[in-house]
């Protein structure tokens, strides 16, 4: 059977619009479903004028439908003929399960188009002023997922705490017992530590401290958004404009019709 839709797996960056690829906004105005996560910004998904919105998210256990569902509902919706947009925060294949997504569509027969987004690992530290890589303080950097704390402990082991950025996603309520782990695993205390709170939307919160302070409970941001954490030499820089609530999306077509 011919299919005659398709989908796009959006990256929908870390938060405000008009960090949106130019193709991610033309995918959002062209398409017919929108199905979202928990962290896309509603000014992102007001760019699909003309798209029925449908929430897929998964938030601490809280799950919206099963992955296995979201490939099943992108499946049918695209052999009907219509246009899906997949939006998730961040970029599609940095802990988004874009991956498998793809995989699905792949096996199903059904068109797809993978559009790259701005990830919340590199984007969030340079809103708040750090950069990942920095001469003299850090030649790398290593992103990794503060969900499973046995599998942080294995990643942060191999690796030396001297010239390296460390950046975690999906830590924030764990934040004590991560820093507890590298603790453990020979970081000194009082190696520099900071958490971003909602990057570059308009309550864009930054802490700045220490692992020890973190192992302590520090580092307590308002609300539950999205937060990163960045630990290593570069976290002590504080190379950021004045954080300001961004403009609108107008300079990237948002107020055109068609």
């Amino acid at each position: 059977m011919a299919v005659a839709g398709r989908v796009w797996i959006v990256g929908a960056g870390p938060g405000s619009p008009d960090l949106l690829t130019r193709r991610a906004v033309a995918c959002l105005r062209r398409a017919d479903l929108v199905l979202y996560d928990a962290l896309v910004d509603e000014r992102v998904l007001n760019l699909a004028r003309r798209a029925q919105r449908f929430f897929v998210g998964k938030r601490a256990g809280r799950h919206a439908l099963s992955q296995a569902e979201i490939h099943a509902v992108m499946i049918r919706a695209a052999r009907r003929g219509r246009r899906v947009v997949r939006l998730k925060g961040g970029d599609p294949f940095v802990f988004g399960r874009g991956g498998e997504e793809v995989q699905a569509l792949q096996a199903a027969g059904v068109t797809y188009e993978i559009v790259p987004g701005l990830t919340s690992a590199i984007a969030a530290p340079a809103l708040a002023g750090i950069p990942v890589t920095h001469r003299g303080l850090s030649s790398a950097f290593l992103v990794v997922s503060g969900h499973d704390e046995a599998l942080f402990a294995r990643l942060v082991g191999e690796t030396a705490p001297e010239h390296v950025t460390l950046v975690v996603l999906m830590g924030r309520r764990r934040r004590a017992a991560l820093a507890g782990i590298l603790l453990e695993r020979g970081w000194a205390q009082d190696t520099p530590a900071a958490v971003i709170a909602d990057a570059s939307r308009a309550g864009q919160q930054v802490w700045r401290g220490t692992v020890a302070g973190l192992a302590r409970g520090e580092g307590v941001l308002e609300g539950d958004g999205p937060a990163t954490f960045v630990i290593g030499e570069t976290a002590a820089l504080a190379l950021a404009a004045e954080v300001r609530e961004s403009e609108p999306v107008r300079a990237l077509g948002a107020d055109r019709r068609g």
